[in-house]
């Protein structure tokens, strides 16, 4: 079913949406759950969780990239999720990972917006992410938008992922050295849930 059709369920508010998105981008949003909780129970309710998320949000919100759009609401679900596992010492998936690679990038305080401004945040990390070559940022954000491996991240590019790793760590000095430049204050401070808030207003 085109996606036109579908967010038209939503809004005429028949419950034909949800079998009609869990068709078309069932596998998709399991994919980016299960990438950061490493769990199947946890990822499949995640999933189902995003579907009340995206009934209660259409109508007003009429998306205009369905993909995308649903891509945000399940990633948003499971970052939630993985917080309140991590919290509880349990979980795991590519999330610790992913989050440890790029704590240098966040900074020590837990208000973004009062040091810089998250405008001022996400338009530098937009400059950034659009000066890359096509390949660049599509790995830059297979990374660290979808949680993927390494390895599968090597395999969908044919490339080895020796090479994957090299290329994310020249992406995050790159990324660092031009926010230090734009004024930004980088510490190495654990991950604060506020930078994935920017990164997904990027996104």
């Amino acid at each position: 079913m085109e996606d036109a059709k579908i967010v038209q369920l939503y809004w005429d508010r028949d419950e034909r949406a949800i079998p009609a998105t869990a068709e078309k981008y069932g596998g998709y949003r399991a994919s980016i759950a299960r990438n950061i909780l490493g769990s199947r129970q946890d990822a499949e309710e995640c999933v189902n969780d995003a579907y009340l998320r995206a009934w209660n949000a259409m109508p007003p919100h009429r998306p205009g990239l369905l993909s995308t759009f649903l891509g945000k609401l399940t990633r948003n679900v499971a970052i939630n999720r993985y917080w309140r596992n991590t919290a509880q010492k349990r979980g795991g998936g590519a999330a610790a990972l992913v989050l440890g690679e790029i704590e240098e990038l966040v900074s020590g305080s837990d208000s973004v917006e009062g040091e810089i401004g998250r405008k001022e945040l996400v338009s530098a990390i937009n400059d950034f992410l659009g000066r890359l070559p096509e390949e660049k940022r599509r790995i830059f954000v297979c990374r660290y938008w979808y949680f993927d491996r390494v390895s599968d991240i090597a395999a969908r590019f044919g490339m080895t992922e020796n090479r994957v790793s090299v290329t994310l760590n020249r992406l995050r000095a790159k990324l660092r050295g031009e926010l230090l430049e734009r004024g930004f204050e980088l510490r190495k401070k654990r991950i604060s849930v506020r930078f994935w808030a920017i990164f997904e207003t990027i996104m």
